[in-house]
């Protein structure tokens, strides 16, 4: 009868590290989506109105986690002189 729980909560430990797992790249996959269209807006906006916005760990993680909104928004602020 051990044998049997041992393996049946190795099972369950297995199922559990697939889950946390799948859970991990899901949200790493929706930050690297979110973070490549939010640079190529701002790249587009370097080039085209020449804002010189830095590609900065805070830029970057505004568009990792907001996206293209994050995008817009580091921009209005570069034209507003408030940040970056």
């Amino acid at each position: 009868m051990v044998q049997i729980e041992v393996l049946v909560l190795g099972v369950l430990l297995i199922l559990a590290i697939f889950v946390s797992f799948s859970l991990i790249m899901k949200s790493v996959k929706f930050l690297a989506v979110n973070t490549l269209f939010g640079l190529i807006i701002l790249y587009i906006a370097n080039v085209v109105a020449g804002l010189g916005i830095p590609y900065s760990l805070p830029v970057i993680l505004i568009c990792a986690i907001l996206g293209v909104p994050g995008a817009i928004a580091v921009i209005i602020l570069n034209l507003l002189g408030l940040a970056f």
